[in-house]
């Protein structure tokens, strides 16, 4: 009889308390397991619930796992105006698009398709007649030829010279602006921007920008296929990404987060509601264009703690993910203690960078305030996804990462 109250505990345990992490397809451990506290790690919960009680963000979903193993996985608040935060829910995660793209042009590389200090005019003729702006004369934008060619390489570590518009105010940034850049196809935005000058010449200085975009681009060009094509046949269908694409089907709308901005008097209001055409966009952005959930983008980053393999399948080899994971800049970013490499910042000095953390470990985020990081001395990914604007307005990421960290005991 006792064996059996102990089995039903066993159940019952299963069934109450992990059967989310166990329906998301991921694979779990006990805290101590994998070098963890459970009461410290139980104070993430807290720090990220009163976010949503305190009305300054919508939802949130959190994610930690360490050696391959999920030892933290919740869930808070809402999604939208009607429906509570769901495990599967999907987001637009921005940013986070850009070190999938990045991947997707090393896997070309491993072919043997190019070479990094290659001219992106070699594949892209448009970037021929490229000029770069030197100042402001007598009212016109005084143009130069590039002392050296945009490469390949300087895309991938945004010092290709090209911006985005939105974050600068130089007379280049004020073109941007007014070009209408992301209304197009992919080739209409290529055609864009090679009428408009470089902000800086090329491989002198690191600007984000949308260097991502072009890079999406070159993946058709070189790859031969659709950007949309290349990913979902050699990155989401090995990986098991099902949730991951640039638009949400018509049937998983009711799983599509709404993104939530300021109102008056210090509320949050929904400011691009969870709508889908269930088609393509026009534009398929390397830079920013998909949506995913947090249990894909967490096979996604396991893969490269795993060094470009999940569960059998090898996206890239264990030198590529090396190689694109150190920094690359030789010069000062204006990130202290951070670097970027092929796709990722990159942290070099974790005094210097001000946060709890690990030298080597790489990052990025996207502006609707979704996060990840990968750790490789501590092999660990952390993930935390809401959708709210402005960016980094409270201070969420930092406290997850601070929380998590302060966790490990071993």
């Amino acid at each position: 009889m006792k064996s059996i109250f102990r089995i039903l505990s066993i159940f019952l345990i299963l069934l109450f308390i992990v059967p989310t992490v166990f329906s998301q397809g991921l694979p779990t451990a006990s805290p101590e397991e994998v070098g963890f506290s459970s009461s410290r790690l139980d104070r993430i919960k807290p720090a990220m619930q009163i976010y949503v009680s305190q009305n300054k963000l919508p939802g949130l979903i959190s994610l930690v796992a360490r050696r391959g193993e999920v030892v933290h996985f919740e869930k808070y608040g809402k999604m939208n105006e009607n429906q509570s935060m769901q495990f599967d829910a999907i987001f637009r995660i921005a940013s986070m698009t850009k070190p999938v793209t990045s991947t997707a042009i090393m896997m070309l590389y491993e072919e043997g398709r190019f070479q990094l200090n290659d001219p992106v005019s070699k594949y892209i003729p448009e970037f021929n007649d490229l000029k770069v702006f030197s100042g402001v004369e007598k009212g016109e934008l005084k143009l130069v030829k590039p002392e050296n060619p945009m490469t390949i390489r300087d895309l991938l570590t945004h010092t290709s010279g090209l911006t985005y518009g939105f974050f600068g105010n130089s007379p280049v940034d004020s073109i941007y602006k007014v070009s209408k850049l992301f209304d197009g196809t992919l080739n209409e935005m290529i055609n864009k921007l090679a009428g408009i000058p470089l902000l800086f010449q090329p491989g002198t200085k690191w600007n984000y920008s949308m260097s991502t975009d072009v890079l999406g681009y070159l993946v058709e060009v070189i790859s031969g296929k659709s950007f949309d094509e290349f990913l979902e046949e050699r990155i989401f269908k090995p990986l098991k990404m099902k949730d991951t694409g640039f638009f949400v089907p018509k049937d998983k709308v009711n799983r599509f987060a709404a993104v939530y901005g300021m109102a008056e008097g210090g509320e949050i209001k929904v400011v691009q509601k969870p709508k889908t055409t269930g088609k393509l966009p026009k534009l398929l952005s390397g830079g920013g264009g998909l949506m995913s959930t947090i249990s894909d983008y967490s096979r996604f980053a396991q893969m490269l703690l795993n060094k470009g393999e999940l569960d059998g399948t090898r996206l890239l080899g264990r030198k590529t993910v090396e190689f694109m994971t150190q920094n690359h800049l030789s010069f000062d970013a204006g990130r202290p203690g951070r670097g970027f490499g092929l796709g990722f910042a990159v942290t070099e000095n974790v005094a210097k960078s001000n946060l709890i953390g690990s030298k080597g470990e790489y990052w990025w985020a996207g502006i609707h305030n979704t996060f990840f990081w990968v750790d490789p001395e501590e092999e660990m990914i952390l993930i935390l996804m809401t959708q709210f604007s402005p960016f980094r307005y409270y201070p969420v990421h930092k406290e997850f990462k601070i929380l998590t960290y302060q966790a490990i005991i071993d």
